[in-house]
């Protein structure tokens, strides 16, 4: 997930947020239909498994089916599982001191993706931090929604993407809550666009779903 030059600037790439695994067995079916449908730059991958050493087996059984797909495997929060599971990367919520172990842990051999980021203060920070991603609107910002429990809109979450997207270098990835935001994501030049539960529970299953996000993404890079 690095950002190329600006002359090369590429269509903007899919993203997928798994819900939590516990086992991976049940889930891997429908992984594996979804990254069939077309390119998937990343999947993030939620872990709700028991303990240390489930969680590694989770990321194996996962590295094995994602990576020979050509997408990266970032694990949400798990840092100890990450290397020992052999996925290609961590993706946490912003805490100041947790970004800056985690890129002296894993930098450079893995990513370190940051998401959870309450203003821009923050993202500036995590970016000079060293991560090599952001992510502005993606569903654990629940855990940081403010005093009221008002989580930010699509549009200020488009705002945001946009904003960074024209000032920073640093890949910027824009989590939508349905298929069609992606377009609108895609038009401000989101590196890329992630996508959860419309992948997962989509009525027509998660290979239609993709080919539906992929259609969208080519639709916003045009406008």
């Amino acid at each position: 997930m690095v950002k190329p030059p600006p002359a090369a600037l590429p269509e903007t790439q899919l993203v997928l947020v798994t819900p939590l695994i516990e086992a991976p067995e049940a889930f891997l079916p429908a992984l594996e239909a979804a990254l069939a449908a077309g390119p998937v730059a990343a999947v993030i991958a939620r872990l709700a498994a028991p303990d240390d050493r489930a969680s590694v087996n989770v990321v194996k059984a996962l590295a094995r089916l994602v990576q020979p797909a050509g997408s990266a495997l970032m694990i949400e929060g798990a840092i100890d599982a990450v290397a020992r599971g052999g996925a290609d990367g961590l993706h946490l919520l912003y805490d100041e001191a947790r970004v800056a172990d985690a890129i002296e842990r894993l930098a450079p051999e893995r990513m370190v993706g940051v998401a959870g980021l309450k203003s821009r203060d923050d993202a500036m920070s995590a970016g000079e931090k060293g991560c090599d991603y952001v992510m502005f609107g993606e569903p654990m910002v629940s855990r940081h929604a403010d005093k009221n429990g008002v989580l930010p809109p699509f549009a200020a979450v488009v705002e945001r993407v946009s904003w960074w997207a024209e000032v920073f270098q640093i890949p910027v990835v824009g989590f939508s809550p349905d298929i069609a935001g992606a377009a609108a994501l895609a038009s401000v030049h989101a590196d890329f666009v992630a996508l959860g539960d419309a992948v997962w529970a989509h009525p027509d299953g998660p290979a239609k779903a993709v080919a539906a996000a992929l259609a969208e993404l080519r639709t916003g890079a045009a406008a």
